[in-house]
């Protein structure tokens, strides 16, 4: 079973992006357009103090005609953020993120971060392991020995 340390470490890039909950709207979608990103941890002094997504954005600034480069990036973001252990499964993982409608989950450990985790670096990494399992048992169907 693959843990969030193993899926941190498959990952292309291990750069947490992260913004300023003083900081605009406007900005915060700016970076996550540059990054290619759905979501910025928002921190203050060092600390994990909230996330913002592209969900946040769409409900509560252009559902409510409010304008972005008006609106701090505290007004909209989830204050409590769930996250995930890098000793956690990636099904663990799974489970809360349908539990909770959650597409990204910051890795933390004893209160520093280590990295974030998408549903979409989850889903990849469970399609590579299903990938091996199924290799291994067409080398065992067919008598084929891997090297």
């Amino acid at each position: 079973m693959t843990t969030v340390a193993e899926v941190l470490r498959g990952k292309q890039s291990q750069t947490v992006y992260t913004i300023s909950p003083t900081a605009s709207v406007y900005d915060a979608l700016v970076l996550m357009a540059e990054k290619g990103i759905g979501a910025l941890l928002v921190m203050d002094g060092g600390h994990v103090v909230g996330i913002v997504t592209e969900r946040d954005y769409a409900r509560k600034i252009a559902l409510m005609s409010r304008l972005s480069r008006e609106t701090e990036v505290r007004e909209i973001m989830t204050s409590a953020v769930m996250y995930v252990r890098p000793s956690q499964t990636s099904d663990e993982c799974m489970a809360l993120m349908t539990e909770n409608r959650l597409r990204h989950l910051p890795v933390m450990e004893n209160g520093q971060l280590l990295g974030m985790i998408s549903i979409g670096d989850l889903v990849k990494g469970i399609i590579s392991e299903q990938q091996f399992i199924i290799e291994q048992l067409e080398h065992y169907i067919t008598g084929v020995r891997a090297a």
